[in-house]
């Protein structure tokens, strides 16, 4: 089984959240944006991982909407 290659930039604190963009090529060619939001510590702690349907040409572009994603749901939540 191949091994994925996944890229993860800068983690951004907003408030009691930590997000994490990524960006993940597909097989068939192309990137997946992705990103992680932990909240809390230890046994407490949860961390969401959405990854979003659009497929983009640049693993920078997927992380630039990973990015603003993450933020725009830390602001919300």
């Amino acid at each position: 089984q191949e091994e994925q290659h996944m890229q993860n930039n800068n983690n951004i604190e907003v408030g009691r959240f930590r997000v994490s963009p990524m960006a993940q090529a597909r097989e068939g060619g192309g990137f997946d944006a992705l990103v992680s939001i932990r909240s809390g510590r230890g046994m407490a702690s949860v961390d969401r991982v959405m990854r979003f349907t659009p497929c983009f040409r640049s693993s920078q572009a997927a992380m630039r909407y990973a990015r603003t994603e993450g933020l725009a749901w830390a602001h919300r939540h």
